[in-house]
């Protein structure tokens, strides 16, 4: 069979393009109830949403940032994902447009630009209730945490007034590719966001130089293949090793002309750029997770793998926060942790009544 298409066609599916982006937030404050509360809508968060709705189950979602799709949408919305089944290739913000249409059916409540700041269990109902920055409280069943690795954000190179540049010639995130087409691009770091931009910007970008402080980069081995391939070709540089040491430009500005390197004798090269990015991870905190009592293992959420149950019952932890022993750190992973978790979870939402199974191709969707 000859697959004609690897792109991402919302209207085929009856999804309208951008659908995360139309995605309408209550308003802060009040009380709510629910079947099940959802922290954190990334792509597992938005996955649970679908499974509650298939068992009849009621979900609000929250998540601290303004918008839906965790750090598919904050930080590399046009990145290719390839490890989800049945899509060759997909882009990020179009698998969370996906999922929002998936998810949407089933008319979640979500409540955006709020973070989870409370977590407690009535005592006489069982029920958790859940309270946010913005005077929200939610009463719910059961309690989904699908924070990803919690409040997140990008690990700063330690250089003299980047803060100058960023946003404007120094970025964290590729949002839109074609902003750097005909570009000088410099590139830093040895991992996978790395070598993928890397790849993925070699035949937009004037010119490609990626930064490493040694000649081994710890990208997955066929992105390493790519990148040597390509710098056979003269599409990349690789500056290596060296490290980030300075930048040059107008930094009233922001822009940049030049960003300098040193390797570990302290010998400094200056390369003509107009980009920077530097990827060199993220900073993660779980914030007012810690506090609830849970049994963590290394600031993740210790988790039973067959139900996603954590040592707080009702509670239940699935997607990046979640470890036990095997955990693979994949999105593929995370939907079936949220199957599983809502699965279990309904157990507590709808006690004693009886669940006949049935696959979706049986049930089918509200409005299908």
């Amino acid at each position: 069979m000859t697959a004609t298409s690897t792109t991402f066609d919302p209207a085929v599916y009856g999804i309208t393009p951008g659908a995360a982006g139309d995605i309408a937030a209550t308003p802060p404050g009040g009380q709510h109830q629910t079947d099940i509360a959802v922290i954190g809508a990334g792509p597992v968060g938005l996955f649970s949403v679908f499974e509650a709705g298939m068992l009849k189950l009621k979900a609000h979602v929250i998540d601290a940032l303004p918008h839906i799709g965790g750090q598919c949408s904050a930080m590399y919305p046009e990145k290719p994902i390839y490890d989800i089944p049945a899509w060759p290739k997909i882009e990020a913000q179009a698998l969370i447009d996906q999922l929002a249409g998936q998810a949407a059916p089933f008319d979640p409540v979500w409540h955006l630009g709020q973070q989870v700041v409370s977590m407690a269990r009535d005592t006489d109902t069982g029920d958790w209730l859940v309270g946010t920055d913005k005077a929200t409280q939610i009463r719910a069943k059961a309690v989904l945490i699908g924070a990803g690795v919690g409040a997140f954000g990008p690990n700063r190179p330690p250089l003299t007034g980047i803060e100058d540049y960023e946003e404007r010639s120094v970025f964290y995130r590729v949002a839109r590719k074609e902003a750097f087409r005909g570009k000088r691009v410099v590139i830093a770091g040895g991992g996978d966001s790395a070598l993928d931009w890397a790849i993925e910007l070699a035949d937009i970008a004037a010119a490609i130089m990626v930064i490493h402080r040694r000649p081994k980069f710890r990208g997955a081995p066929e992105s390493v293949a790519k990148l040597h391939a390509l710098a056979a070709q003269g599409k990349i540089e690789l500056v290596v090793p060296y490290q980030l040491h300075g930048l040059e430009g107008d930094p009233a500005a922001g822009r940049l002309d030049v960003v300098t390197v040193a390797d570990l004798d302290g010998n400094v090269r200056r390369l003509d750029a107009d980009i920077l990015l530097p990827f060199f991870g993220l900073s993660m905190n779980l914030g007012p997770i810690l506090e609830w009592g849970l049994a963590l293992d290394q600031h993740h959420i210790t988790a039973e793998p067959t139900t996603m149950a954590t040592s707080l019952p009702g509670v239940f932890a699935i997607g990046d926060i979640a470890r036990y022993p095997h955990k693979l750190k994949l999105i593929l992973s995370g939907f079936a942790e949220a199957a599983s978790a809502v699965h279990a979870a309904r157990e507590i939402c709808r006690p004693g009544e009886v669940m006949h199974f049935e696959y979706s191709t049986t049930k089918g969707v509200p409005g299908a």
